[in-house]
């Protein structure tokens, strides 16, 4: 039986990663209207990704025998001055779920929850990758400076990161050409 300090805070975690997958779709919209398609879709994948996530922590629950409550999700952000800053918030995001996923390990190892640790200890290095990801484009911006080229080179490269096969997320898994 889950304890309820522990179905509480994994709980608030759905809420959270949904909220990551709401700030990153409003990172697409922000991406495309500036022409940058290839950063647009780079954050369309993760917002697969963090849909992912919030269904692994949801059926972590229902596995268990919880229910979910599914909670508001707060709205953001929707518009920045420049593309290194919506990248900036991606990995300050990134490192604020970190804490969250900590936090629920201290918890797991607080109420002696082992059936838990196996899911946090996969988000603990999901993490990494996630923080590493985000914290490199922020560099890679910020070494390109005011190239357009440099900019568009990256944002072409970013283009490149490929959905998982079924993804809902892909605009080829609807019939619309992005």
């Amino acid at each position: 039986m889950i304890s309820k300090k522990m179905y509480d805070a994994i709980n608030d975690q759905v809420k959270h990663e949904l909220e990551s997958a709401y700030i990153y779709l409003s990172m697409v919209g922000y991406f495309h209207s500036q022409n940058l398609d290839g950063m647009a879709h780079w954050m369309r994948v993760q917002v697969h990704e963090e849909t992912i996530h919030a269904m692994k922590f949801f059926d972590h629950l229902t596995n268990r025998g919880a229910s979910v409550v599914l909670q508001n999700l707060k709205q953001l952000k929707t518009n920045w001055k420049n593309p290194l800053e919506p990248w900036k918030d991606a990995y300050a995001h990134e490192q604020f779920i970190t804490g969250k996923i900590h936090d629920l390990l201290k918890i797991a190892r607080k109420e002696n929850d082992y059936t838990a640790e196996p899911l946090l200890n996969w988000f603990v290095n999901e993490q990494i990758e996630e923080e590493n990801n985000t914290d490199k484009i922020c560099r890679q911006l910020e070494m390109i400076g005011d190239s357009k080229e440099g900019l568009f080179m990256l944002d072409r490269e970013l283009g490149a990161r490929v959905f998982p096969a079924g993804s809902s997320f892909d605009p080829l898994a609807y019939n619309v050409v992005a």
